[in-house]
């Protein structure tokens, strides 16, 4: 029998969302007034935000596995403002407070500095429709 290869692991998805929020931010960066599309920017980074945090423990089960501790434990801390950040972007997308967004877009943006995405990316703009999905959310 072979060996099951998930090609869609946690680490995949975790890349995936990371180099999308990058392009999130730099498209936030460049609205000037509050639109629907500033709207879908802002709830899809924190939905990815989310989901990226929701994925840590699993990523690190394999490590605590091998009694890789300390390996499984800086990567945690490495994530924390991962979940932190997405809840509060909830809540300021939520209750129009666009300061706060500002703030917290550039937080996440300053966290994903090292992710590098090219001209030539095949992302698209997740961000659709993502505000609709945070409001069905809540």
């Amino acid at each position: 029998m072979s060996r099951i290869i998930n090609i869609d692991s946690i680490g995949k998805q975790r890349t995936q969302l990371s180099k999308a929020v990058v392009l999130a931010v730099r498209d936030l960066a460049r609205q000037k007034d509050v639109t629907a599309e500033t709207r879908d920017l802002a709830s899809f980074i924190s939905i990815a935000l989310q989901t990226i945090a929701d994925g840590i423990d699993s990523s690190v089960t394999a490590w605590e596995k091998r009694d890789y501790w300390i390996k499984a434990d800086k990567f945690r801390m490495e994530w924390a403002w991962a979940g932190q950040t997405a809840q509060k972007m909830r809540t300021a997308v939520l209750s129009d407070d666009w300061a706060s967004v500002a703030i917290l877009s550039a937080h996440a943006a300053q966290k994903l500095a090292k992710i590098q995405v090219s001209e030539n990316h095949r992302l698209g703009k997740p961000w659709i429709g993502a505000y609709r999905q945070l409001l069905a959310a809540q």
